[in-house]
């Protein structure tokens, strides 16, 4: 069997390839592992509103966000027509947001990682 250059370059990049490692571009030029870079970066805006058991807006309401990565938890307190707004939330994280007043809970609601919206809206209802 007769090998010339262009086979030879072409067998290479295929063991490249099949090896998993990529030319890293513009992360640095080198040859290394290929990773799977997230879709979801930067952040969004977490808001909506609390209601009750009526549909009446519920002011005063504690709103809660935790990040499922790190456990840290934010709190708002809902204002005018229940409303609550949580900025500069981490897109590659996943996070649960509910809310709480007078000995009332709302169901959890999950803010996934997977979900591309830069604006999240919710109504969380109090029981």
């Amino acid at each position: 069997m007769k090998f010339n250059r262009t086979s030879l370059v072409a067998g290479a990049a295929f063991a490249v390839l099949a090896a998993g490692l990529v030319p890293l571009g513009s992360r640095g030029g080198c040859m290394g592992p290929f990773t799977a870079e997230a879709q979801n970066l930067g952040e969004r805006v977490v808001s909506g509103y609390v209601a009750d058991a009526h549909s009446d807006p519920v002011v005063g309401a504690t709103v809660f966000l935790r990040d499922m990565k790190s456990k840290a938890i934010r709190s708002y307190t809902t204002v005018e027509k229940g409303r609550f707004r949580f900025a500069g939330v981490n897109m590659a994280e996943d996070h649960e947001l509910w809310a709480e007043k007078n000995g009332k809970k709302t169901a959890v609601k999950s803010v996934s990682s997977w979900d591309t919206r830069k604006i999240f809206e919710v109504e969380l209802r109090l029981k």
